[in-house]
Protein backbone atom coordinates (compact mmCIF):
# COMPACT_ATOMS: atom_id res chain seq x y z
CA UNK A 1 0.00 0.00 0.00
CA UNK A 2 3.02 2.24 0.60
CA UNK A 3 4.14 2.09 -2.96
CA UNK A 4 0.53 2.33 -4.20
CA UNK A 5 0.08 5.83 -2.81
CA UNK A 6 2.86 8.09 -4.31
CA UNK A 7 1.67 6.14 -7.56
CA UNK A 8 -1.44 7.34 -7.64
CA UNK A 9 -0.32 10.79 -6.14
CA UNK A 10 1.73 11.06 -9.14
CA UNK A 11 -0.95 9.49 -11.69
CA UNK A 12 -3.39 12.22 -10.10
CA UNK A 13 -0.67 15.02 -10.71
CA UNK A 14 0.09 14.13 -14.50
CA UNK A 15 -3.66 14.21 -15.38
CA UNK A 16 -3.86 18.03 -14.01
CA UNK A 17 -1.06 18.75 -16.20
CA UNK A 18 -2.67 17.04 -18.96
CA UNK A 19 -5.87 19.16 -18.56
CA UNK A 20 -4.20 22.26 -18.52
CA UNK A 21 -2.23 21.55 -21.70
CA UNK A 22 -3.43 22.56 -24.95
CA UNK A 23 -2.56 19.78 -27.79
CA UNK A 24 -1.61 21.67 -30.67
CA UNK A 25 -4.18 21.52 -33.85
CA UNK A 26 -2.53 18.65 -36.49
CA UNK A 27 -4.04 19.83 -40.13
CA UNK A 28 -2.78 18.86 -43.26
CA UNK A 29 0.54 20.55 -44.68
CA UNK A 30 0.31 23.38 -46.94
CA UNK A 31 1.50 23.38 -50.26
CA UNK A 32 3.95 26.20 -50.95
CA UNK A 33 2.87 27.71 -54.28
CA UNK A 34 5.67 29.72 -56.02
CA UNK A 35 5.09 32.59 -58.38
CA UNK A 36 5.66 31.10 -61.62
CA UNK A 37 7.60 33.35 -64.47
CA UNK A 38 8.66 31.82 -68.04
CA UNK A 39 9.65 34.02 -71.33
CA UNK A 40 11.13 37.37 -71.51
CA UNK A 41 10.59 40.27 -69.52
CA UNK A 42 9.24 43.09 -71.04
CA UNK A 43 9.05 46.78 -69.58
CA UNK A 44 7.58 49.69 -70.97
CA UNK A 45 11.16 51.07 -70.55
CA UNK A 46 12.18 48.40 -73.13
CA UNK A 47 9.75 49.77 -75.60
CA UNK A 48 10.05 53.13 -75.43
CA UNK A 49 13.68 52.62 -76.60
CA UNK A 50 12.73 51.01 -80.01
CA UNK A 51 12.98 52.53 -82.92
CA UNK A 52 12.26 51.63 -86.34
CA UNK A 53 15.19 51.05 -88.09
CA UNK A 54 16.73 49.51 -85.99
CA UNK A 55 19.10 47.08 -86.43
CA UNK A 56 18.44 43.04 -85.64
CA UNK A 57 21.10 43.06 -82.63
CA UNK A 58 20.34 47.04 -81.94
CA UNK A 59 17.16 45.49 -81.07
CA UNK A 60 18.65 42.53 -79.46
CA UNK A 61 20.26 44.78 -76.94
CA UNK A 62 17.46 46.37 -75.60
CA UNK A 63 15.27 43.40 -75.65
CA UNK A 64 17.07 40.59 -75.22
CA UNK A 65 16.94 37.46 -77.78
CA UNK A 66 13.38 36.61 -78.30
CA UNK A 67 11.69 33.67 -77.12
CA UNK A 68 10.43 32.33 -79.91
CA UNK A 69 11.27 32.59 -83.70
CA UNK A 70 9.48 31.27 -86.26
CA UNK A 71 11.63 29.13 -88.51
CA UNK A 72 8.82 30.04 -91.46
CA UNK A 73 9.12 33.97 -91.34
CA UNK A 74 12.15 35.38 -90.47
CA UNK A 75 11.11 38.44 -90.57
CA UNK A 76 9.17 38.33 -87.13
CA UNK A 77 10.50 38.32 -83.37
CA UNK A 78 7.73 37.36 -80.75
CA UNK A 79 8.55 38.01 -77.01
CA UNK A 80 5.87 36.48 -74.40
CA UNK A 81 6.14 37.17 -70.65
CA UNK A 82 3.50 35.31 -68.08
CA UNK A 83 3.28 35.06 -64.30
CA UNK A 84 1.63 33.19 -62.31
CA UNK A 85 0.91 33.01 -58.90
CA UNK A 86 -0.89 29.83 -58.28
CA UNK A 87 -5.04 30.38 -57.36
CA UNK A 88 -4.27 34.13 -57.06
CA UNK A 89 -3.27 35.94 -60.21
CA UNK A 90 -1.90 35.48 -63.73
CA UNK A 91 -0.65 37.65 -66.61
CA UNK A 92 0.23 36.74 -70.06
CA UNK A 93 2.10 39.87 -72.19
CA UNK A 94 3.21 39.46 -75.98
CA UNK A 95 5.04 41.75 -78.68
CA UNK A 96 6.07 41.01 -82.25
CA UNK A 97 8.62 42.93 -83.80
CA UNK A 98 8.62 42.93 -87.78
CA UNK A 99 12.09 43.37 -89.83
CA UNK A 100 12.34 44.93 -92.95
CA UNK A 101 15.73 44.09 -94.67
CA UNK A 102 17.15 43.03 -91.27
CA UNK A 103 15.55 46.63 -89.65
CA UNK A 104 12.79 46.92 -87.39
CA UNK A 105 9.60 47.96 -89.25
CA UNK A 106 6.92 48.08 -86.56
CA UNK A 107 5.60 45.63 -83.92
CA UNK A 108 2.45 45.12 -82.38
CA UNK A 109 1.22 43.80 -78.77
CA UNK A 110 0.38 44.72 -75.18
CA UNK A 111 3.02 47.42 -75.27
CA UNK A 112 2.73 50.67 -76.91
CA UNK A 113 5.21 53.72 -77.05
CA UNK A 114 4.92 56.38 -73.93
CA UNK A 115 4.94 58.97 -76.75
CA UNK A 116 1.81 57.98 -78.13
CA UNK A 117 0.02 57.44 -75.27
CA UNK A 118 0.92 61.31 -74.02
CA UNK A 119 0.05 62.20 -77.57
CA UNK A 120 -3.16 61.06 -77.64
CA UNK A 121 -3.87 62.03 -73.85
CA UNK A 122 -2.75 65.11 -74.53
CA UNK A 123 -4.65 65.63 -77.38
CA UNK A 124 -8.24 64.28 -76.16
CA UNK A 125 -7.07 66.50 -72.89
CA UNK A 126 -7.03 69.50 -74.73
CA UNK A 127 -10.43 68.84 -76.47
CA UNK A 128 -12.25 68.85 -73.51
CA UNK A 129 -10.42 71.85 -71.46
CA UNK A 130 -11.03 73.95 -74.73
CA UNK A 131 -13.79 76.53 -73.60
CA UNK A 132 -16.04 77.48 -76.42
CA UNK A 133 -15.09 80.77 -78.12
CA UNK A 134 -16.30 83.93 -75.96
CA UNK A 135 -17.20 81.92 -73.11
CA UNK A 136 -15.09 83.74 -71.29
CA UNK A 137 -16.43 86.99 -72.34
CA UNK A 138 -20.12 86.43 -71.60
CA UNK A 139 -19.44 87.03 -67.53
Amino acid sequence: MARILPCIVMLSVLFAAGCSFKMPKLGLPRVHKITIQQGNVITQEMIDQLKPGMTRSQVAFVMGEPIFRNSFDEKRWDYIYTVEVPGVYSDERRVSLYFDNDLLAYFTGDYAPTEAKDEAGESSTNVAADPKPGASDAG
